[in-house]
């Protein structure tokens, strides 16, 4: 009588060929999980500037607070991204926004946004920033400023 099944070392074998393909794919998607984090830090900057562009031609100036995109006073939002305070992690980037050069009314001439990796090395490298310029700049390993590499 014949047994039927596997013996120890097909199964060993079987087990072995899957630990391979799991290395060399995991990694693999691990960087395009941070790439697709990174381009999504870019997609929602050119949102943001283009919320602010907006929020400008309306008010003469711009917002220094994300209330001031996502529920203005009067009129429409903005801003429809789930950035509700400085800080808050979108899509493994951590997002602040500040408003920059006041003028005599009270309005804002100018703004900066940084969005930065929530886990430096896991959810991006790149680090973020943009301004009224709408030139979006980026630093490796560090938080990037108004005289870092355009992209």
């Amino acid at each position: 009588m014949k047994n039927k099944g596997f013996t120890l070392i097909e199964l060993m074998i079987v087990v072995a060929i899957i630990a391979i393909i799991a290395a060399i794919a995991i990694p693999n998607l691990l960087r395009s999980r941070l790439q697709s984090n990174e381009a999504a830090a870019i997609g929602n900057l050119k949102t943001i500037v283009g919320a602010q562009t907006a929020y400008a031609a309306a008010t003469k100036g711009y917002a220094e607070d994300w209330s001031d995109l996502r529920e203005p006073t009067d009129g429409p939002s903005f801003l429809d991204l789930e950035i509700t305070a400085n800080g808050d992690t979108l899509q493994g980037y951590d997002f602040n926004l500040a408003g920059e050069v006041e003028d005599a009314n009270g309005l804002f001439q100018d703004f900066e946004v940084t969005a930065d990796p929530n886990q430096d090395g896991t959810t991006g490298i790149r680090y973020f920033f943009v301004n009224a310029s709408g030139i979006i700049r980026q630093e490796v390993g560090a938080q990037a400023d108004a005289d870092s590499t355009a992209i």
